[in-house]
């Protein structure tokens, strides 16, 4: 990628690094339901990640929290907002909870830069493999001014000794980011490192203090 529009995309995508946890649609080879297994792709009941994708990460954190607070900030999507400071809003376009075939719109601001003006990008999102308390895989575009991402995201919960081990692999593709891979995975993963570090904050935070 080169040029102003090289500078725009990546300006555009700098500034909200969150968004880079959220996307896609294609699936992996199968595995079983909650898990993966050691070195290979993560999964959520056989579905995961596009196995050739250039842009790629996967990362893991544990979180001293027990994995019910965990997961219920996780799967409490509209709530987000109110631990993860680049998330403006959340709507859901369903009722109850997070279930296989649910969906959601969320919207991150981008301010002005020298390819584009100031938008907002527009992420709609969909469960796709789902269970409780041990993985969730959800895809969806994340579309805005010039921009457009396409990717998969996968999310595994185990419980081990010290708490929970957060395992999340992403991959992405589509032409902004696959014209300049390094930089793109650069980014994933800052994106996705961002994310567990919010997620711990908040699991972690004092009794009385999680959002509710």
């Amino acid at each position: 990628m080169s040029g102003t529009r090289s500078i725009g995309i990546r300006s555009a995508l700098v500034t909200v690094p969150v968004v880079l946890g959220l996307l896609g649609a294609a699936a992996a080879p199968a595995a079983p339901a909650g898990g993966s297994r050691p070195g290979a792709s993560l999964t959520c009941r056989g579905e995961g990640v596009v196995p050739d994708a250039l842009v790629r990460h996967r990362t893991e954190i544990v979180i001293d929290a027990p994995l019910r607070t965990i997961w219920k900030l996780q799967t409490d999507v509209e709530r987000w907002p109110s631990w993860q400071g680049p998330v403006e809003n959340v709507e859901r376009l369903g009722h109850g909870p997070l279930r296989k075939g649910s969906a959601f719109r969320w919207t991150l601001p981008i301010p002005p830069n020298p390819s584009t003006p100031a938008t907002s990008l527009e992420i709609t999102s969909t469960v796709r493999q789902i269970e409780r308390h041990a993985c969730i895989r959800w895809t969806g575009p994340a579309i805005g001014e010039g921009l457009r991402i396409d990717g998969v995201h996968v999310w595994n919960f185990t419980e081990v000794s010290g708490g929970v081990r957060v395992s999340t692999e992403e991959t992405h593709t589509g032409p902004q980011v696959e014209a300049d891979v390094p930089t793109a995975n650069m980014l994933l993963r800052e994106g996705l490192e961002a994310w567990l570090r919010d997620l711990t904050a908040a699991a972690e935070a004092p009794a009385g203090t999680l959002p509710r």
